[in-house]
């Protein structure tokens, strides 16, 4: 018998339909959850939004144009979801920089 692992279990498309469901349904609560004193509307709010921006294409399509019109705005996004594309962003930059600058 061999074992399921997460990352298959994640490209099945009634799971990823889930896990967006779940996502939207924690961003509509938020409100509910926000009048009870302490910080638990964010943290609502960021792990629904956090779940439709990692499994739902058309969020993901959403958020890379406003990280194109808004560059430094959604830094914590990408910190927040772990992803990879800041530190490469930052090494191509500082990479560029060395090459304009060869003197140094």
């Amino acid at each position: 018998m061999s074992r399921i692992s997460r990352h298959s279990l994640e490209q099945v498309p009634a799971v990823r339909t889930g896990l967006v469901a779940i996502g939207i349904l924690l961003i509509l609560i938020t409100p509910l959850v926000g009048v009870i004193p302490g910080p638990g509307g964010v943290v609502v709010f960021a792990a629904g939004a956090a779940l439709v921006l990692k499994y739902s294409q058309w969020a993901k399509r959403l958020y890379v144009r406003l990280r194109r019109r808004y560059p430094k705005g959604a830094d914590w996004a990408d910190w927040a979801l772990r992803r990879p594309s800041p530190k490469r962003r930052e090494h191509l930059r500082k990479e560029r920089e060395a090459l304009l600058r060869p003197g140094e």
